[in-house]
């Protein structure tokens, strides 16, 4: 893959897991969502004076949300370049690195780059345009980064990064 992960404005950078993800949202919206709720505002337009019928105005509310949704996710997945982790070059950190930092008072943090539609902290995995990601991007083992934050200025070092499958996130 291209070595390049930082460049492209247009580019939704994404890992396979990630985009699987996507797609399973967008099914799940059209196939099951939309049609559940299609059937109910139809069952409850039945049900006659439409503007003091409430399951009637939120099931249209409610399916111009997915409609909404699904259009967001259409324009992320036509716009995603998918980067396999596994077929990154070693060194340095790129997008998809799980590393290890530590930072100047000894704290240790191990995070994943990903891309902005998959970011979790709980899973710790942070966008590739987060703050501490852009300043890692293009480190090497051994280097200390520095990461304008809010709160000041901060320093990690970089004590190892390595490329792995991230497993695709439930829900």
């Amino acid at each position: 893959m291209s070595d390049n992960t930082e460049s492209p404005q247009a580019s939704n950078l994404i890992t396979p897991g990630g985009y699987s993800k996507l797609v399973a949202e967008y099914q799940q919206l059209r196939m099951v969502e939309r049609p559940r709720i299609v059937d109910e505002v139809r069952q409850a337009a039945k049900q006659g004076d439409r503007s003091e019928n409430a399951e009637y105005q939120y099931g249209k509310k409610r399916l111009r949300e997915i409609d909404r949704r699904t259009r967001f996710l259409t324009k992320r997945m036509e716009s995603a370049r998918i980067i396999n982790p596994l077929e990154q070059m070693p060194d340095p950190v790129r997008f998809g690195a799980t590393g290890l930092v530590v930072d100047s008072v000894g704290k240790e943090r191990r995070f994943s780059i990903v891309g902005e539609d998959e970011m979790d902290l709980a899973l710790h995995r942070i966008s590739w345009k987060s703050p501490l990601a852009r300043a890692l991007l293009g480190a090497k083992e051994g280097d200390v980064v520095e990461v304008k934050a809010p709160k000041g200025d901060l320093e990690y070092e970089v004590l190892r990064f390595f490329y792995e499958a991230l497993p695709t996130p439930k829900g």
